[in-house]
């Protein structure tokens, strides 16, 4: 890799870690290539990016960001070792950590190095209660589920009053009958 491809590749990195919302670490060492295309297919169709790029490329690219993830460069640094794998998440957060543990609990790859999700870092160890936090999709239906709720409460209340009153009229109308 030459110096200008190597500028470019960190200009990208740049450019997407100040996009997004949530990045992801990984080892994904021990992959098969069939499981890596999985992996990408699935990320993919989560509208989720998965890039593999030197350590050393992505620490000059975390140095040069003026974005969030700033404040946890050092503890990003120190999860850069080895055969490294960066998911770049841009509308829901957690919805990497939902498929990288789907790809874990089957054959225990690819390993979680590092999350980080609205600036809070979390552990390999983690990754069971990062998996576990709803994804922006579910959060805004049960917002709207609960937003609901009470209308088909009050719609509910209503028909039985009226259906109260209708039966005292109907029960009325029967007395001065007789």
């Amino acid at each position: 890799m030459n110096k200008q491809d190597k500028e470019q590749s960190v200009l990208e990195i740049k450019e997407k870690l100040d996009k997004a919302s949530s990045i992801y670490i990984t080892d994904f060492s021990g992959l098969t290539v069939a499981q890596t295309n999985e992996l990408r297919d699935e990320l993919f169709t989560a509208k989720v990016e998965y890039k593999v790029f030197k350590n050393t490329l992505i620490k000059k690219a975390l140095q040069q960001s003026e974005g969030k993830f700033n404040s946890q460069s050092e503890k990003l640094n120190e999860h850069l070792k080895g055969p490294t794998g960066i998911i770049f998440a841009f509308d829901d957060p957690v919805s990497p950590a939902k498929i990288i543990k789907k790809f874990y609990d089957k054959a225990e790859k690819p390993k979680l190095k590092l999350a980080l999700v609205e600036n809070i870092a979390y552990e390999s160890k983690q990754l069971n209660q990062l998996a576990a936090l709803q994804s922006k999709p579910e959060i805004v239906s049960a917002i709207i589920g609960s937003l609901n709720a009470p209308i088909s409460g009050i719609v509910g209340s209503i028909n039985a009053v009226i259906r109260d009153l209708a039966s005292i009229v109907e029960e009325v109308a029967k007395k001065n009958v007789n």
